[in-house]
């Protein structure tokens, strides 16, 4: 797997200065700026409401810019930087009233564009940078998983998938782990099931890593991510306008292969296992059927209420393995339902849990790094719904509502163990471009995950 290079250079001593400046602060800059530069600030009316971008001028041409922060405090308030300032030179972002790695990230996340199949793309403007060690391995994670899920399906199948994954581990010097043909179907049947009808076989694709400094008894992390490269819907055909971005249904994978990067890059003391299934979920002769009945890693019997609803048997076989383990802390990602969307739309992705604790940790970490979820309930009187006449579990159960709840309650079927365990439901996708967020594949969660892991790595 190669990876694009981020726009910035170390420390470039030339590079031009961009204050960002919020309304309160303005006057303390006017005062601080050349008369001539100030005076141009204020004919201008600048102001430094949020998005305002002024160029400063010199006999020479441009002297600098300042951006205007209003009382946007995420990173995001610097997402549309690279694209709008000339990039013919770096910039330098001068100390403000700001965290500086967010001035950073939202500078890197907003540079980010999908280009690698056009002929031509517009360059970002660049930026001069030191001692930023985390907001660059956030911003190179994140723009992993965005050319990951923006990649189309044609040239991102279960194969390729596995082999980025697979690539990543070992330059992080993890042990591959990868199964296909008769060993995935012995180790993994639900998984191999779901990508029966794929003329490209599924496979499951991971690694094992450890930190230089971790023991033989240090937190072991579990990440169990959905990768399904393209979902038709199966035999439960989808229509149309819902198939248009189902090359994202391996947006869970990707978002944790990106939170892998960060725990990776950053050397904790863990010891940490990736598990993907890789899958395509297609229409043909050898397609599961609605009520076939499939049997599970864990052995449970699961019927088939509907194909369409394929991510989670993925991930069942996935969290049965993993939970076997008695990880210090389980999680699986999945873009799983769209009954999560509905609830809380494409910003806040679902959080479920069987841990308080971890539960407020993950949701306090999206806080600070505006990177938000929002905690949906395992409501235990809806268990029921999932019962079957004929096997152990249905995939969907009878009720009609709720469709969140269920399915995460039909994931939690499969652990055994009373590991902390925590069940993230994303969207993966920008439905437009916003500062920071450019339409197309999204990764949230990979900074507040990551953040919360390593901030109670002691506690484990």
């Amino acid at each position: 797997m190669s990876d694009r290079s981020l726009p910035v250079v170390s420390g470039d001593s030339a590079a031009r200065p961009l204050y960002a400046v919020r309304p309160a602060s303005l006057q303390a800059l006017l005062q601080q700026l050349p008369p001539a530069q100030a005076a141009w600030l204020r004919a201008a009316g600048f102001t430094g409401g949020a998005q305002e971008l002024l160029l400063l001028p010199d006999p020479e041409g441009i002297a600098g810019a300042v951006a205007g922060l209003g009382d946007d405090r995420t990173p995001f308030a610097f997402g549309d930087l690279a694209g709008r300032l000339p990039a013919d030179g770096a910039w330098r972002i001068e100390p403000g009233d700001f965290r500086p790695e967010d001035a950073t990230l939202g500078f890197l996340l907003g540079a980010y564009r999908y280009g690698e199949l056009k002929a031509a793309a517009r360059p970002a403007a660049t930026l001069a940078i030191s001692r930023q060690k985390r907001a660059l391995a956030e911003a190179e994670a994140i723009w992993m998983a965005r050319d990951l899920i923006n990649r189309p399906a044609n040239l991102l199948g279960p194969n390729e998938l596995a082999d980025a994954i697979t690539g990543l581990g070992r330059r992080y010097g993890a042990a591959p782990i990868r199964f296909e043909g008769a060993d995935l179907v012995a180790a993994y049947p639900s998984i191999a099931t779901v990508g029966a009808g794929s003329a490209r076989p599924p496979v499951m694709a991971g690694f094992s890593w450890r930190g230089s400094r971790a023991a033989d008894d240090a937190p072991l992390i579990a990440l169990c991510g959905k990768g399904v490269c393209f979902d038709s819907g199966g035999l439960d055909l989808k229509p149309s306008e819902s198939m248009l971005r189902m090359k994202k249904d391996m947006g869970g994978a990707a978002i944790l292969l990106a939170v892998a990067r960060v725990l990776m890059e950053a050397d904790l003391p863990i010891r940490l296992i990736l598990r993907v299934g890789c899958v395509e979920n297609a229409v043909s002769g050898r397609a599961m059927r609605p009520l076939d009945v499939l049997r599970s890693r864990r052995g449970l019997t699961v019927e088939i209420g509907n194909t369409d609803a394929e991510g989670r048997l993925v991930l069942a076989d996935l969290l049965a393995e993993a939970s076997d383990q008695n990880p210090a802390l389980l999680i699986d990602c999945a873009t799983l339902t769209g009954a999560a969307r509905t609830a809380l739309g494409p910003d806040l992705p679902a959080l479920f849990s069987n841990d308080d604790g971890w539960s407020e940790r993950l949701l306090a970490a999206g806080r600070d790094r505006a990177d938000p979820m929002w905690r949906l309930p395992l409501w235990d009187g809806y268990d029921r719904w999932l019962e079957s006449q004929v096997a152990d579990v249905s995939n969907t159960g009878s009720g009609k509502m709720a469709g969140a709840v269920v399915a995460a309650l039909f994931l939690r079927r499969f652990i055994t163990s009373k590991s902390p365990w925590v069940h993230l439901d994303v969207y993966a996708w920008n439905d437009t471009t916003r500062p920071g967020r450019p339409e197309g594949g999204e990764a949230p969660l990979v900074r507040s995950v990551s953040a919360a892991i390593e901030a109670n790595v002691d506690v484990m």
